[in-house]
């Protein structure tokens, strides 16, 4: 049996400065990337800690007792953030992902949501705005978070067999006290449906062959009829410490399988543009989708790549934006924000040169480098993960940003 080596590195130096254009570029919500793929989806990341320890993403091995978080100086604080926001709004983003780490673990996280709950689009929406938690504060906070203008909730269970979901979660945390944060969401109206849209509350299950896979069908029985949204997820080669192997990759597809066996679906049409799960419903005696019993979801980063359409883009706790889940490098917007950032120099004799702005950017100059950025964006690792060596990045040098880091 060969021995599992994990890699201990700090991705958080990778870096690249967040420079503004020779020609700006206005924020009119019609950004699209190199590929012509627009922005529509920001997920922020408000804190790198988290109190689980999933070998798929935060492995005890690496997150010790030792490991050194980040300091509280260098997270973008709540102001900041909300700031961002409203540029990447202004860009065409309509919907927004607070994740970690943990998210519940940054004090106060509900002064945060009311911020951006009033933001609106260029056409006078309101956001889409989200959060994902590994449920584990839900209970104490879901009222709160409801009140603060959150929309939806999706909560990380891998299992709930609890011996299983312990051994998962790695600080022998009970399944049970997730099921009572996924009841009391669901009792303040954080899984109410938008108008032609799935229930909002969402539970995500990375499944790894051997690990929990056996927990699929009794998860697909237990939240059928729930009210909720089960969704699988294929365990990804997210970052370089969780020890990713293709053989602990269940496709999704025997997924759908296992489930149809024995309680019979139908797919059903995506319900928004750049989706990432395929979906499911539980077909009634007529064979058809019967929606008191809902539907499941399938996301299948690794064997049904879905980059073509990708719209996402990931702010992390201390401001640097990552282009790709399996990115290897940022670009930090921190720096602008704070005064230290840098100008294009488009004279003769230093083309392509930057020098310090000498002062925070303002709105215009922050859309002006985040257009920059998002325009040059080429990456699409998931379609050509099938034709690179086993050993390969998706861009560059340098190892993968670990989910923990910028969230899933």
């Amino acid at each position: 049996m060969s021995e599992r080596v994990i890699p201990v590195i700090d991705h958080r130096m990778r870096t690249l400065a967040a420079s503004l254009p020779a020609t700006p570029i206005a924020a009119t919500g019609l950004l699209a990337d190199a590929l012509g793929r627009p922005l529509r989806d920001l997920r922020i990341s408000v804190t790198d800690r988290c109190n689980f320890r999933c070998n798929y993403c935060m492995p005890k091995e690496v997150f010790d007792n030792n490991h050194v978080y980040l300091p509280h100086s260098a997270l973008l604080s709540f102001e900041e953030i909300t700031r961002v926001a409203r540029v990447f709004v202004a860009h065409g983003v309509q919907k927004i992902r607070l994740t970690g780490g943990e998210p519940l673990l940054r004090k106060h996280i509900e002064r945060l949501i009311e911020q951006l709950a009033a933001l609106r689009t260029p056409d006078g929406q309101p956001l889409d705005l989200t959060l994902t938690t590994n449920g584990s504060l839900l209970k104490k906070k879901a009222r709160s978070l409801k009140e603060a203008g959150l929309n939806r909730v999706t909560v990380s269970l891998d299992g709930l067999d609890d011996a299983v979901f312990r051994r998962m979660n790695d600080v022998d945390f009970p399944v049970a006290d997730v099921l009572d944060g996924l009841a009391e969401a669901q009792a303040v109206g954080l899984g109410a449906a938008a108008p032609g849209k799935p229930s909002g509350l969402k539970i995500n299950m990375v499944v790894k062959r051997g690990t929990n896979d056996h927990e699929i069908v009794p998860m697909a029985r237990h939240f059928r009829g729930s009210g909720m949204v089960l969704r699988f997820i294929e365990y990804m080669d997210v970052g370089a410490t969780n020890g990713w192997r293709m053989d602990e990759v269940l496709p999704s597809a025997q997924v759908v399988q296992r489930i149809h066996a024995e309680m019979p679906l139908v797919q059903l049409d995506p319900s928004a543009p750049g989706e990432t799960a395929e979906r499911w419903g539980y077909a009634g005696p007529d064979g058809h989708h019967d929606p008191s019993l809902g539907e499941v979801g399938v996301i299948s980063s690794v064997t049904q790549a879905f980059c073509g359409d990708c719209n996402r883009a990931r702010l992390s706790t201390e401001g640097k934006l990552y282009l790709c889940l399996f990115a290897t490098q940022g670009f930090d917007l921190r720096d602008l924000i704070r005064g230290q950032g840098s100008a294009t120099d488009t004279s003769p004799s230093a083309p392509n040169r930057t020098h310090p702005l000498g002062h925070a950017a303002s709105d215009a100059e922050l859309a002006s480098a985040i257009g920059a950025i998002w325009q040059r964006r080429t990456d699409r690792y998931s379609q050509l993960r099938a034709s690179l060596p086993p050993d390969a990045q998706p861009t560059g040098g340098g190892k993968r940003i670990e989910m923990s880091y910028i969230g899933g």
